[in-house]
């Protein structure tokens, strides 16, 4: 039999740790809300030890090669979290569309263990579905640490379903939870009832649900769920059965008399109805170490007391930050980095003596040594600066404090006509606009995801790095974190002007409000810590022998050929330099009007490392040495076109994988392709700026 198991839950609830542990994928894990986006898929792991199935933890850099029969059975899909099976956001749209449309054979239901009360809502809304499922405690490990105790078999028997006990980021009860949701799964095994309501809300619900019940089986839906929804005003759900307008007016009625009744909204009637349940289960089934032990002061609120200060707050989130690119772009990370650049330079170096020794055709030593070692050792050298920037903002993101910048980001945005929300999304940028803008999703209306996806591309992304690295050493070698701290403040800075702008001509009114939980502090992991460094190392290589390698080949052929294919004696001869040569007085008005610098700009559109490896294989020359720092010289004579360069490759237009993402995610091509433009455009008129005022400055 093959089964397919949902893994739903609150937000930062830990479904993606147990995603990874379950399947051995390495998706991103984060301490904080809204990380997952959009529902991922994997397969089930395991491997025997003697007679008995073992599942577990698989490897950090991959999953397990041991593949055993059946080891294709079962389906696991990371769900985005969520809060309610009401949706308000995209991603609860997408969890809630899954549970009910596409009906998993088991529902894994992870709950965080510490805050009980708030996660058992959303669980009492999943045995509405009547689909069978599991009940995961998880962060149980910080439950004992408190000296606090739960009965997993009150609540099993209460809830009528199995409850395990786990901690997914050990690995702790990971085997007893597939054993049981295996079971489940087999026996199907559908949740009893439960009879959360007495009185007027019970004689309310048992009336709904018999007049829908007919439109609810027709759509494969449970009766007292969709009872539920309706008595809670859904309006998908309404839309969903087609009720016509005499139902809506018979249900009216018994709503109001409801209301009446109970003297409360409808909503709020089962909203009540649900926490008194609740209430009154973990009377039972939770046991605090101490009497009062609610109210006492935990040590996140101690931390929060001097990192969410009124005043300290943003003075210190800028000094972490400031941190962060001291210690990529400073002492250690150069020392890294030219560590790094020397073994790969002597690699590249070796090869190419060997493809000498071996009389290869010079055209092909060309080809390889001047176009694709030049081009993709150029990109590949700023690895380091990469990995460690990224290790930087993985340790304050497990740690829970990116959570806690959102929320103190809250005011400030409210100004652009943004909330706190809106931060994740634009903190994410700082590493790929592609997740960044997907995680826009997590924004509960259209105007607010719009709005942050069109300033999210001006944080400037990880792929730029190198861009800006290379200039630094070349023209800035004295003040490489300074110039590094400008370009990012500035990408900040227009992200800023340009919210203000939109904010008066398209995105009129105000955000919606901003609610998050403040996940609680931990010590990050090594495993999140190296995982998050492996992927970005991982998606740094296969970008550089991908499109970097065809971007440097095809740099190589144009730079190297007339439209006659003759070999080009000099670069405006060829191909390459008729096209750049075509499009060069467009950036001229901005101080580098030349064929090189033309043509950077053109690659970088299909990635910004790009940018790098064409300068690289145009120079010909070794990104270390002497002659590239007189190439880039000759290429940007003054220092005025340098900063305008670097201005414009900062705000121009993002990738092409960055492009298709907001295609998507606006539901709009013309949207994406008019912010595109915008964006471009933006970057021509402050480029322009900025030459012209170095030029006054005498620079």
């Amino acid at each position: 039999m093959s089964y397919t198991f949902a893994l739903a839950g609150n937000q930062n609830s830990g479904k993606t740790t147990l995603f990874n542990v379950l399947t051995g994928s390495n998706q991103h894990v984060g301490n904080w809300p809204g990380v997952t986006v959009e529902q991922k898929t994997g397969v089930l792991l395991h491997h025997h030890h003697g007679d008995s199935a073992h599942y577990g933890a698989p490897s950090l850099f991959g999953r397990h090669r041991m593949q055993e029969a059946g080891n294709n059975d079962v389906t696991i899909v990371d769900l985005p979290g969520i809060y309610s099976l009401s949706p308000y956001s995209m991603e609860e749209i997408v969890s809630r569309n899954y549970i009910t449309l596409e009906k998993p054979d088991l529902v894994i239901n992870i709950v965080d263990a510490t805050n009980l009360e708030r996660n058992l809502y959303l669980t009492l809304q999943l045995l509405e579905l009547g689909t069978p499922m599991v009940i995961a405690l998880n962060m149980m490990d910080e439950v004992r640490l408190h000296g606090d105790v739960i009965h997993t078999d009150i609540l099993s028997e209460r809830l009528g379903v199995p409850v395990v006990a786990i901690c997914a980021r050990k690995g702790e009860g990971v085997d007893e939870l597939v054993r049981l949701a295996m079971a489940e799964a087999e026996k199907h095994h559908v949740p009893p009832t439960l009879d959360l309501c007495g009185g007027a809300l019970h004689k309310a619900l048992h009336t709904i649900t018999h007049l829908v019940e007919p439109k609810a089986k027709a759509k494969g839906l449970n009766p007292r769920y969709a009872a539920t929804k309706v008595l809670e005003g859904d309006e998908p759900m309404q839309e969903l059965l087609a009720l016509d307008e005499d139902e809506l007016h018979i249900i009216g009625e018994i709503l109001t008399e409801l209301e009446r009744t109970c003297g409360m909204e409808r909503a709020a009637v089962m909203a009540d109805a649900r926490y008194t349940f609740i209430e009154t289960l973990l009377d039972k089934a939770y046991i605090r170490a101490k009497s009062g032990d609610s109210a006492e002061e935990t040590p996140s609120d101690r931390i929060d007391r001097v990192l969410t200060h009124p005043v300290l707050a943003i003075p210190m989130f800028l000094c972490a930050m400031l941190l962060v690119f001291w210690v990529t772009f400073g002492p250690f990370g150069t020392w890294v980095s030219d560590g790094f650049s020397a073994l790969l330079d002597a690699g590249m170096g070796a090869i190419a003596a060997w493809l000498e020794r071996a009389q290869v055709a010079s055209w092909m030593q060309d080809l390889l040594v001047n176009g694709v070692f030049t081009g993709v050792g150029a990109v590949l050298s700023f690895m380091p600066t990469i990995v460690i920037l990224f290790m930087s903002l993985s340790i304050l993101e497990d740690s829970g404090y990116m959570a806690r910048a959102a929320f103190l980001m809250d005011k400030p945005l409210r100004r652009l006509g943004l909330n706190g929300r809106s931060f994740i999304p634009m903190i994410m940028g700082f590493g790929c606009t592609v997740p960044a803008v997907m995680a826009a999703r997590s924004m509960s209306g259209r105007r607010d995801r719009r709005f942050t996806i069109l300033l999210t591309p001006f944080m400037s992304c990880g792929a730029k790095v190198p861009v800006y690295a290379l200039f630094a050493k070349a023209f800035f070698h004295e003040h490489t974190l300074l110039v590094m701290c400008c370009l990012y403040v500035l990408g900040i800075l227009m992200a800023i002007v340009a919210g203000l702008v939109l904010k008066r001509v398209l995105f009129h009114g105000d955000a919606a409000p901003f609610i998050m939980e403040l996940p609680a502090y931990r010590l990050p992991t090594p495993r999140n810590v190296l995982r998050n460094m492996w992927d970005k190392a991982k998606d740094f290589v296969q970008r550089a022998f991908t499109v970097i390698f065809v971007a440097t080949v095809v740099v190589w052929f144009l730079q190297s050929f007339t439209p006659h294919l003759t070999p080009a004696a000099t670069v405006p001869e060829s191909m390459l330099g008729l096209l750049a040569g075509a499009i060069a007085p467009i950036f001229a008005p901005l101080g580098f009007g030349s064929v090189e610098a033309s043509t950077a700009v053109i690659t970088g559109m299909m990635a910004k490392e790009s940018v790098v490896s064409t300068l690289a294989v145009m120079a010909g020359v070794d990104m270390e040495s002497a002659a590239m720092v007189t190439a880039l010289q000759g290429v940007f004579p003054t220092m005025a076109s340098v900063c305008s360069f670097l201005t414009f490759v900062l705000l121009y237009m993002p990738c092409v994988a960055a492009f298709a993402a907001m295609c998507r995610e606006l539901e709009s091509r013309r949207w994406a392709v008019l912010a595109m433009l915008g964006q471009t455009g933006v970057a021509w008129v402050t480029a322009f700026v900025v030459y012209h005022v170095a030029l006054l400055m005498g620079v």
